[in-house]
This record gives C-alpha cells, structure tokens and sequence, in this order.
C-alpha cells in the first residue's frame, strides 16, 4: 500500500493477501463518528481497500481495476478495539469482479457485511 494515503490515515493494516482472499484490520480509535460509534463510512473504506486489493490481484497487470459499486450493511455498533475484514471473491471476470468483505469486531461478531463490483479497465485511469 502507498504511503499517505487514506488507508494509512485511517490506520488500516494488510494481514495477508492471496487469490482466495485478502486479510485486514483497522483501528476503531480515531474512526469514530461524533456519538462514539465506528464511523459507518469507514468500515467502507476498510471493505473498499481489502475488496479493491483482491480485484487487483485478479486483474493486475493486463488490467487496472477501479471500484464501480459499493453496497454495505451495518449489523452492529463498534465502540473499541479492531475491525478485521476478509473480503473473498464471488465473481472474478475479464471485465469485472464482485467480491463479498465481512467485517467483525474483537469477539468475531459480524459488524458489517459488503459487496464490492470492480470494473477491469485495459488502462489505468
């Protein structure tokens, strides 16, 4: 991951990365919305980042993948600790991918489960 992007401001940590699925976690600390909850906003960008990173491993290097469509449900508040996502792939195409991320808290309970599309694209953008 680059560095000074918003995956690094928001704390968030690759675990491991294969062509099954991509591991991650992010901080609940600092990505907080103003009633003390996990900013539902940012397990999007968690969900993003580890569903984004999957598609490029399917795609890269003939194709550049770029996010077409993010769709998140929230199941459960966060108010500490660590979110950890995997994201696994539920289609994987020469044009697009779609890939499932299930994010959870320390306790392994579902906090929030996301379907990321990608579009291939044969240059970057």
């Amino acid at each position: 991951m680059p560095a000074g992007q918003l995956n690094e401001r928001m704390g968030i940590e690759v675990l491991s990365a294969t062509l099954e699925e991509v591991r991650g976690r992010m901080p609940v600390a600092g990505n907080l919305q103003p009633y003390g909850l996990l900013h539902g906003g940012a397990s999007g960008v968690l969900a993003e980042t580890l569903g984004s990173t999957l598609a490029a491993l399917h795609a890269l290097p003939e194709r550049f993948p770029v996010g077409l469509e993010l769709a998140c449900t929230h199941h459960r508040a966060v108010t500490e600790g660590w979110v950890t996502g995997v994201a696994r792939p539920l289609h994987v195409g020469r044009s697009t991918s779609t890939h499932e991320i299930v994010l959870t808290d320390d306790q392994g309970r579902r906090t929030c489960t996301a379907k990321l599309t990608c579009l291939h694209r044969d240059t970057s953008p």
